[in-house]
């Protein structure tokens, strides 16, 4: 079979519904096909599966050229961390609720075939890193695929933090927090806190303040390759806590700084070959559908 990726890995969230049942129904697909396989250790683990050569998380490139994941957005952004690294390009199959970033339904695994057979479109998706430096610490970082959030820590409270851009003062707030998102997360967190849906081919990111104690506070589009710093108040009378995409959080005392940027390596998303972003818009978001003369 001429196919442009020769070596497939699978991944999925076994405690997803219906992921154990997906995964074994793209194996049973590929299989006849004559794809080499590889499973994820712990998806091997969950699967009990011992018939297929099996591999740790970070051996990944080393075995496979793509990357399927079954499961929903949070089973793929579980996955994106590892493969941006790895330079894996990633497909996702979704077994979640929204799916804005697992695309072929487990119902249409045909459309696998096809990407297989080098019928696809592939996509560069671009990665948030925060740095967290604090007073008397070594510094932290984390890669965000959706975004960076600011919250309190264990409930509700008023953040007193300032924000530059490439070191120049854009302005102080007192909020709940703030969320930095990429494009691609602009329909996730951000979207639920008010802020604008970026196309996912824009180099640019968002800044959502989190229940602002003003009225004029709005969210912001920056450049994408802008640098953001996050100063937060000496003063502050709670300890915020920083999360990537969901990750175990980071605290961030008063006095500390968190710098965004993009990171140098992109993600790439593989799509079927009519994948339209705003189709998906309209699929996910239950948009309106398109008026057609005479009605």
């Amino acid at each position: 079979m001429a196919t442009p990726f020769k070596r497939i890995g699978l991944f999925g969230r076994t405690g997803t519904p219906g992921v154990k049942e997906t995964l074994q129904s793209l194996i049973d697909y590929l299989l006849p096909l004559g794809c080499d396989i590889c499973v994820e250790l712990e998806t091997a683990d969950a699967l009990k599966m011992t018939d297929l050569p099996i591999i740790s998380r970070e051996q990944l490139s080393l075995q496979a050229d793509l990357l399927i994941v079954i499961g929903g957005d949070g089973s793929l952004l579980h996955a994106a961390h590892t493969a941006v690294d790895q330079k894996i390009p990633v497909l996702g199959i979704n077994r979640g609720s929204l799916g804005f970033l697992t695309d072929i339904l487990p119902t249409a695994l045909d459309q696998v075939g096809m990407i297989l057979q080098g019928h696809y479109q592939i996509e560069d998706r671009f990665l948030l890193t925060a740095s967290v430096s604090q007073p008397g610490q070594a510094s932290q970082e984390d890669n965000a695929l959706n975004e960076v959030a600011i919250m309190p820590a264990a409930f509700p409270h008023m953040i007193e933090f300032e924000i530059y851009i490439n070191d120049e003062f854009v302005c102080s707030q007192h909020a709940d927090g703030i969320i930095a998102a990429t494009p691609t997360g602009s329909t996730a967190y951000a979207m639920s806190g008010g802020g604008p849906i970026l196309h996912p081919a824009l180099n640019a990111i968002v800044l959502v303040p989190m229940f602002p104690h003003s009225l004029n506070s709005r969210p912001i589009v920056v450049p994408g390759d802008a640098e953001v710093t996050v100063l937060i108040s000496p003063d502050s009378q709670t300890v915020p806590r920083l999360s990537c995409d969901g990750h175990p959080c980071i605290s961030i005392p008063g006095g500390s700084k968190i710098t965004l940027h993009k990171k140098p390596q992109p993600l790439q998303l593989v799509h079927p070959i009519d994948y339209s972003y705003y189709k998906a818009l309209r699929s996910k978001l239950h948009w309106g559908k398109k008026l057609t003369h005479g009605e």
